[in-house]
């Protein structure tokens, strides 16, 4: 019997060893033994090291190896998460703390043994590189796990510590350029999965890499980097990619500029001063210099060029790509601020806007009546946003990336939140936001999908979610989203039994868009005149 449990240790190191000696789950990754926790059949593994902790002289260089363990190292909760103010008040954690010993990610197998060579999903959460965290419930993996899938959530560095350049760090990088370390802890995150996911039952070849809104741009990030874009073999974007106008790479010199600018406005004379500075002194003196300061450069290194530069030359991850975007990401008070819905206040807000291009504009975006001013000044702020950004990837990747190309519009709206919500609004950041004012009139629920709207759908996780009242039509588009991401997953196409076809963009002769909602379907495209009109202001010359 001895023999007998040491063959089935080599063969079977996840799910049916635990069953057999009453243990829980085990899997052996390069740097030793972890283990983690069961939930009905899927084995869970939190807080895995996937790179070493960014502190000390780490701090501002790019992800270093874990250092090996000896015997077994517990893997049952979160890792704390990246350093981070309250920016988003909706963001829901489950991790214990902020610290700068974060890179640690989350795996959710259905594999019973390390020989099954299921298809892998890496999914990057959102947040603006300025919050979130790989614990939120909406992003748990277990329900896709029970698709026949491992799920991966991964942290990496946010804000200050994950994207801050500066001469000296220039100076002392190999490559010369600093910056993007948050990109590149993704980077390490995916070396890590090719390296041991088998361990947890997955196939390295078949990796999906995914995201929303910032984890959205980062899929685009990681499709563009000569580092990362053979580490996976598709990619899903959910609202974001990283060309202007939203959050793309600044040069290098420029970068250098703000980080200099920070370091003067704390009194930092080198960077030794600036890895001096204790982990929350450093947080909170760029909250007060500006969050959003810090973003990615065009460093030579992970990014030789634009990003959206390397999609029109065809550089980028030659993959499957289904990406989409939602059908309120923004409001039309962005358009108005607070003016009236009116055709005049719209059509001086226009003007304002795009002074002698302003006719043009309203011809794509139409406000004649109050209805039409609603309808067109929340697609004008949402393109403006995010949506253009996202169509960009898409229209360049259709065109040079050799490989299909699905795109949603998802419309399903939340229903009501639930009573004991009291007057909150929905917040950006996907949860709720309570007014202060207990007195305030209530808050009218969005009549369309508004930003990150679609997570929980898309990942099975509506229970997970308190907040709002699901009725039975959310949990139906619900298993439509999911099943299509599961099918492109698991194949590089969505398509699949009990679900309504759904045409490749890049197939046929017409453009073709699936709309998802109780009633999903797919319709020709109507806006493209509208997103190459924008790209004279955004992208110029690129095609």
């Amino acid at each position: 019997m001895k023999k007998l449990l040491i063959v089935l240790w080599i063969l079977l190191p996840l799910g049916m060893y635990a069953q057999l000696n009453q243990q829980k789950p085990q899997a052996k990754t390069l740097n030793g033994m972890v283990e983690g926790i069961s939930s009905s059949g899927i084995s869970i593994f939190k807080g895995i090291p996937f790179a070493a902790p960014p502190v000390g002289d780490l701090r501002w260089k790019e992800p270093q190896p874990v250092q090996n363990w000896d015997g077994v190292r517990k893997a049952d909760q979160f890792g704390p998460r990246a350093m981070q103010e309250s920016i988003f008040g909706d963001m829901n954690f489950r991790s214990n703390g902020v610290s700068e010993d974060c890179l640690y990610l989350n795996v959710w197998t259905p594999a019973i043994t390390a020989q099954e060579r299921l298809p892998v999903l890496v999914y990057f959460y959102g947040g603006g590189f300025v919050a979130g965290d790989g614990s939120e419930p909406r992003y748990d993996g277990e329900s896709m796990a029970r698709k026949g899938i491992v799920s991966i959530s991964v942290n990496y560095r946010l804000g200050v510590f994950g994207f801050l350049a500066h001469p000296e760090l220039s100076r002392e990088a190999p490559y010369h350029g600093s910056g993007n370390y948050g990109l590149m802890d993704q980077w390490a995150a995916l070396r890590w999965v090719q390296q041991n996911i088998a361990a947890f039952g997955g196939d390295p070849k078949r990796v999906t890499i995914a995201g929303e809104s910032a984890g959205s741009i980062s899929v685009s990030a990681q499709m563009a980097s000569p580092l990362s874009k053979s580490l996976f073999a598709r990619a899903i974007g959910e609202s974001g990619a990283i060309i202007h106008p939203t959050l793309p790479p600044v040069t290098q010199s420029e970068g250098e500029e703000t980080g200099k600018k920070f370091a003067a406005s704390v009194g930092a004379k080198s960077l030794a001063d600036l890895r001096a500075m204790q982990a929350d002194q450093l947080l909170a003196a760029a909250s007060k210099f500006n969050v959003w300061a810090f973003t990615s450069t065009v460093d030579g290194y992970f990014f030789p060029e634009l990003p959206v530069k390397i999609f029109a030359s065809g550089k980028q991850a030659h993959v499957p790509l289904l990406l989409g975007w939602n059908s309120q990401e923004n409001g039309y008070q962005s358009i108005l601020g607070n003016d009236e819905p009116t055709p005049g206040n719209y059509k001086a807000a226009v003007q304002k806007l795009y002074g002698d291009k302003a006719a043009e504009a309203l011809k794509l975006y139409p406000g004649s009546t109050p209805a039409e001013v609603i309808l067109s000044s929340t697609q004008l702020a949402g393109d403006r946003f995010i949506s253009y950004s996202t169509w960009k990837w898409y229209d360049l990747h259709m065109r040079t990336g050799g490989n299909p190309v699905h795109r949603y519009y998802y419309e399903r709206p939340r229903p009501e939140m639930r009573p004991e919500m009291g007057n909150a609004t929905a917040g950006l950041a996907g949860g709720v936001v309570k007014q202060k004012n207990p007195q305030a009139p209530r808050v009218p629920a969005a009549t369309g999908a508004v930003h990150s709207a679609e997570i929980e759908y898309a990942l099975g996780n509506l229970p997970t979610n308190r907040v709002y009242d699901w009725q039975p039509d959310d949990f139906k588009v619900s298993a439509i989203l999911q099943e299509y991401f599961a099918n492109f997953i698991k194949t590089g196409n969505p398509n699949g039994s009990g679900v309504p076809f759904w045409p490749a963009a890049n197939s046929g002769k017409t453009k073709k868009v699936m709309h998802i909602d109780v009633n999903t379907r797919a319709e020709e495209d109507t806006t493209r005149e509208r997103y190459e009109w924008l790209d004279q202001f955004y992208n110029p010359g690129i095609k």
